[in-house]
């Protein structure tokens, strides 16, 4: 009968050699570590390259892209405590969706709807104007000078309609009202599209969001340490003060401006009202709209009220790119309103309406690298808790 003496216990073994470890038991090492350094470059040039042909390929639908991870970063905080909540499910993003897609189609579907309405009217003007030719307006009589030199050139020009017939008929409105069709049809058809991507792309990042950030900071870490994770908040939140400082203010400049529309007489107040918001959230872009109105309500010769619209809309544009726009977005990120500024004209004017928000985050991370690389001191961005693990 065989007893326990054949296998000597972990006590009888000889002091100072560790027990042999099965070939199983061994972890073996990381590939990296397995690589040369020339494998490595490799690599990393072999990604580099997927990476710049990806982007080649989808070249086109990189701004719908763009978009939808611009939709994401606004709506993260409201969804994330909504999961918190209701737990993780479908119907949470996709309501997200749906409520982000009627905030743009409501106002686009009244804005085609007024603007047909505008465009027959504006037939039936024309169709009048070629017979019977525009009449003085009343306002002429009350210009402080140039009244006679003014009224002359009116009913030498506007007020004949053999003049306007002759203007009409140089201008070959035929066929330009085809091409202008046309191509309004084929841009209509594009931006529906980008915008359905869009749509598509903000679902599946809110869905799949917490994976997806997770993923990100790992890869952050491992290619540029602890400051990409700092330079990635920064840009968040200059999204983040972006939307806050142009979007909310400039509506808010276009709901004011309305209310003073609707006491000024303004033709379509809610239509003016509309397009001064989503003018306003460009800095000073706003006054262009503001001085249509006014010069539609000065036609119907109400001088006072047009120079209510434009003192009003001065002030109101004066207090919001000078002093609530800068507390707001400089104090989000922490950068200079001027860096602001610079980045939100310099990215419409080489991305479009998309360079309000892809402007000042770039900006944003190329302040935060300064700062790094000119301070001694360890730069920190501004913290918010779970603001992008969560």
């Amino acid at each position: 009968m065989k007893t326990g003496a054949e296998h000597p216990p972990s006590s009888a073994r000889k002091p100072g050699k560790p027990p042999r470890r099965r070939a199983a038991d061994a972890a073996p090492p990381p590939p990296e570590e397995m690589s040369s350094p020339a494998q490595r470059r490799a690599r990393a040039l072999l990604g580099v390259f997927f990476v710049l042909l990806a982007l080649y390929t989808l070249q086109s639908f990189l701004p719908a892209l763009l978009w939808g991870c611009v939709f994401a970063i606004a709506c993260w905080p409201l969804y994330r405590h909504a999961v918190q909540r209701w737990g993780h499910s479908n119907w949470i993003p996709a309501l997200f969706t749906l409520f982000v897609a009627l905030i743009f189609l409501i106002p686009m579907s009244y804005l085609a709807v007024k603007t047909a309405e505008e465009a027959q009217g504006a037939l039936h003007w024309l169709d009048s104007v070629r017979h019977e030719g525009v009449p003085a307006p009343p306002w002429l009589e009350e210009l402080p000078f140039l009244q006679t030199p003014v009224a002359n050139a009116w009913e030498k020009y506007l007020a004949d309609p053999q003049q306007l017939n002759q203007i009409f008929h140089s201008l070959d409105t035929g066929g330009h009202r085809v091409a202008v069709t046309k191509q309004v049809t084929s841009l209509i058809l594009r931006r529906s599209t980008l915008f359905l991507f869009s749509i598509l792309t903000l679902f599946f990042l809110l869905r799949d969001g917490a994976s997806i950030i997770a993923r990100l900071i790992t890869v952050s870490e491992r290619t540029f340490g602890q400051r990409g994770e700092i330079i990635a908040r920064q840009i968040i939140f200059s999204i983040h003060g972006t939307i806050a400082g142009l979007v909310f203010v400039g509506l808010g400049e276009g709901f004011v401006m309305g209310v003073v529309y609707a006491f000024a007489g303004t033709p379509q107040p809610i239509l003016f009202s509309f397009l001064t918001g989503v003018a306003a959230m460009i800095p000073f872009l706003a006054l262009p709209t503001v001085m249509v109105a006014a010069l539609l309500v000065l036609i119907q010769g109400k001088m006072v009220a047009a120079c209510l619209i434009i003192a009003i809309g001065c002030l109101v544009i004066f207090i919001a790119d000078h002093f609530i726009r800068p507390v707001i977005i400089g104090g989000t990120i922490r950068m200079p309103f001027l860096w602001v500024l610079l980045g939100i004209l310099g990215g419409v004017e080489s991305w479009g309406l998309l360079g309000l928000f892809l402007g000042p985050a770039i900006m944003a991370a190329l302040h935060m690298l300064w700062r790094m690389w000119s301070n001694t001191e360890t730069v920190r961005a501004p913290h918010r808790k779970n603001e992008i693990t969560s």
